[in-house]
């Protein structure tokens, strides 16, 4: 008995301590969910800066190309894109925040949707030049109104994106977007002499391989904004090689508001309309399946609620847009990237950069001094964020049951026909102008793609008894 009664003692405390570290451990149920958490206002800023930073190229591209398409003047061009980031800035807070049933209160950010370029450019050919903006933002108008009320029907479609269906769009998502970190890491502008030029890709890798090193070598917050950290470090080594360029922040003012109707008032043109309401489901198909992929991310699965009320803040941020000279307001999933790499899920860092959105709207002093980042060293940042977007939809069809061949076929066509635009840009050349719109979109080509072969191998035709087997369940 002397020789074993210590056993229980061990015993005993042994029991308290793994009771004692489970107890350490084991996660507050009383806790908010890190997407609802706040952080303290340092990091609050710089992880909005990040975001900012991340998202800053593709928002004042489409006013960009659509100004100059309309034949406007340097300083009108400069005013569109500030106006850009201030409803960018507005929706990205109706999406974090929101009120009512809008806004999906995920870390989700809108900004200027690059796939009304194209039809916005149409609309400015057949309209005269003084009205061009005008029926567009009218055509914009009705469009986010289109969306908003589609909205509550639109995210009963979400029983029809199993993992087989999201893990195939998400990873399209990504592989659609590393061409954007490409072009970014040649230059930015194909018709420059130098596009393409070993200064550019090689500053492109350079900041690529040192936002690698931060990641692997800092801890803590550090690490946490380890791509702020990487486009400052590239930004620093642009200026000796002549790539960053200042000029657009001598001609800045410091203040400037996008008075409302700017260019005139909203005109409304049936064509018009068709066009951008056809580009509205384009935008809310492509944010259903960023909506489906940020829910993952973040370990909160959208669900039929969540993805109505995202879908009715794209609608409202889009009809609201206009009235400040802004256009259509859709997801951007660069940034959806950007939460699976830095791992900080909280609504409100997106929050924090919807607001530096609109003060660099109000501000185009500020606005400029975040151009300043070169697009070859948002190219390498790139390459990380969009090939994390990849490799989150490739961890998604990891549970989308691939051991049925069915699946495995709906994820090879589907994924053949998304990446169709992408290897080949001119393949639907010979298509009418309204087919392209879907058509030129790999996302929503692949994305229609691997729903209706869903539809057709999971649903149609079998009993109830095999459905749940046949297709997995979204929140697994």
């Amino acid at each position: 008995m002397s020789e074993t009664a210590p056993v229980p003692e061990l015993t005993t405390t042994a029991t308290a301590t793994a009771t004692a570290t489970t107890t350490a451990t084991a996660p507050d149920p009383t806790a908010p969910h890190p997407v609802d958490q706040t952080l303290p206002p340092l990091k609050l800023l710089s992880a909005g800066l990040q975001h900012v930073a991340a998202m800053y190229a593709g928002v004042v591209a489409p006013p960009l190309v659509v100004g100059i398409g309309v034949g406007l003047s340097t300083a009108e061009i400069a005013f569109l894109m500030s106006a850009s980031l201030f409803t960018s800035g507005i929706a990205t807070l109706l999406q974090t925040l929101g009120f009512w049933k809008v806004g999906a209160r995920l870390p989700f950010v809108n900004g200027v949707s690059f796939a009304g370029v194209a039809p916005m450019l149409a609309i400015a050919k057949a309209e005269a030049p003084e009205d061009a903006l005008p029926v567009i933002y009218g055509a914009v108008i009705v469009a986010g109104v289109f969306g908003f009320v589609l909205a509550p029907f639109f995210c009963k479609l979400i029983r029809f994106f199993p993992p087989v269906v999201t893990g195939t769009v998400i990873t399209l998502i990504g592989v659609s977007l590393l061409p954007v970190a490409f072009n970014w890491s040649q230059g930015g502008n194909r018709q420059a002499a130098d596009y393409g030029s070993l200064k550019y890709i090689g500053l492109a890798t350079a900041t690529l391989l040192i936002t690698v090193a931060l990641r692997r070598l800092l801890t803590g917050f550090l690490k946490q904004i380890s791509i702020l950290l990487g486009l400052v470090a590239g930004t620093l080594l642009s200026f000796p090689l002549g790539v960053a360029d200042f000029s657009g922040v001598a001609e800045a003012d410091v203040i400037g508001f996008p008075a409302p109707f700017h260019f005139g008032a909203p005109q409304f043109a049936a064509a018009a309309i068709i066009s951008m309401c056809i580009v509205m489901l384009v935008s809310m198909t492509e944010s259903t399946a960023d909506v489906l992929a940020l829910g993952e991310i973040v370990e909160r699965p959208a669900d039929e609620k969540t993805l109505a009320a995202a879908l009715r803040a794209d609608g409202l941020g889009t009809a609201i847009s206009p009235f400040f000279n802004g256009f259509a307001a859709s997801a951007f999933a660069q940034n959806v990237g950007l939460v699976a790499i830095t791992k900080v899920r909280s609504r409100y860092v997106v929050a924090a950069a919807g607001g530096i959105l609109i003060l660099l709207g109000l501000c185009p002093v500020l606005a400029s001094v975040v151009a300043l980042i070169p697009q070859p060293v948002l190219g390498g940042v790139g390459i990380a964020l969009f090939g994390t977007v990849a490799a989150s939809g490739i961890q998604t069809l990891a549970g989308a049951a691939l051991e049925r061949g069915d699946n495995v076929l709906i994820v090879a066509i589907s994924l053949g026909a998304g990446i169709i635009p992408i290897a080949a840009p001119n393949f639907y050349h010979a298509f009418p102008e309204g087919a392209r719109i879907v058509l030129d979109s790999g996302i929503s080509t692949g994305c229609v793609v691997a729903v209706l072969l869903n539809l057709a191998f999971n649903h149609l035709g079998r009993g109830s008894a095999e459905t749940p087997e046949a297709v997995p369940a979204l929140h697994h």
